[in-house]
């Protein structure tokens, strides 16, 4: 949690990721985009390449990456990204991935994200949400962490996690990660992992901040892509009451990634981090009892809590080492 005034940057809910790097030269940055072949990940990774960036784009499906590759170098950009296979879900995946990276790392964007329609758990009896979204990607970012700090030998390293609104629905249920007791639901299963992904912005800079890598959280806000693929009706009740009820406007997918790439490369978060970004501005932390519709550009406490954060590090680490 953050004192003083907020961070703001010259963007809007209206920026697109273009705006954000116009200008920027990204020449000899090496970045990593999960959840590449589609939506926010495609996009994000385009918008990076066109700037100059050496772009992996690591992705479960290698054929769809393949495709979006291709269409990045077909929009412009100077040299084409590389793809790699990366199942979140899949420990031995990451451990793949993980351990075939060479060299140094300036970039690492934790953009994949799952929703499910049911309970659905891994192999190892991992829910499956709170898997991909967050532990795979918790897994994922150790395993490079020496590459990262050699990335941040020109400076500094980022890391972005992808939150989202959702997160201010639930915290993370520390008694019951894996819904193992309590009754399952898909949407508050999906917040835990949302919040996740804000604490582990706030460890991991805690932790890391002495090595150059930095990590903030953003919420691209609302946006039609992949993700919603397996919601059942209830879930898309849900997001529609809460469109008309004007908690959200749908972006472009060029306007969901201009957040991250805020996080990515604007000099207003150089070397910060452990803050959570909504519409290209840090934003303001409301109680855990606050109402999203009272408060949808804000974060909840709990999302940003050091002990909660340092605690999900811990049992994190045990899961997944």
């Amino acid at each position: 949690m953050t004192t003083g005034p907020l961070i703001t940057t010259p963007f809007s809910a209206s920026s697109t990721a273009d705006d954000v790097l116009a200008g920027v030269d990204l020449t000899g940055v090496r970045a990593i985009v999960t959840g590449a072949s589609s939506g926010l990940g495609a996009e994000t990774a385009r918008a990076l390449a066109a700037a100059g960036a050496e772009v992996t784009l690591a992705v479960r499906n290698t054929a769809a990456g393949e495709v979006a590759a291709a269409a990045i170098v077909q929009a412009g950009a100077p040299h084409r990204s590389r793809v790699a296979p990366l199942d979140l879900a899949d420990p031995a995946s990451v451990r793949r991935f993980t351990g075939n990276w060479e060299g140094p790392l300036h970039l690492l964007i934790n953009n994949a994200g799952l929703v499910t329609g049911g309970r659905a758990h891994t192999l190892e009896g991992w829910e499956l949400q709170f898997a991909t979204n967050h532990l795979g990607h918790f897994a994922l970012a150790t395993g490079l962490h020496t590459s990262l700090a050699r990335g941040a030998e020109r400076g500094e390293a980022r890391i972005v996690s992808v939150s989202s609104t959702a997160h201010m629905r639930a915290g993370v249920d520390f008694d019951d990660l894996h819904f193992a007791r309590r009754d399952y639901d898909p949407q508050i299963a999906y917040a835990q992992s949302k919040t996740a992904n804000a604490l582990f912005a706030v460890e991991a800079t805690r932790r890391w901040a002495g090595d150059g890598v930095f990590t903030n959280a953003v919420n691209p806000g609302g946006v039609a892509t992949g993700l919603q693929r397996n919601f059942t009706q209830a879930q898309r009740d849900s997001l529609a009451a809460a469109e008309a009820a004007g908690i959200f406007t749908y972006k472009t997918v060029e306007q969901g990634a201009a957040t991250t790439v805020v996080a990515a490369v604007a000099p207003q978060f150089a070397r910060i981090g452990g803050r959570y970004l909504d519409d290209g501005q840090e934003a303001a932390t409301v109680p855990d009892d606050a109402q999203l519709a009272d408060h949808p550009h804000g974060v909840k406490r709990w999302a940003l809590d050091p002990a909660a954060a340092e605690r999900l590090w811990t049992v994190s680490a045990a899961l997944t080492h």
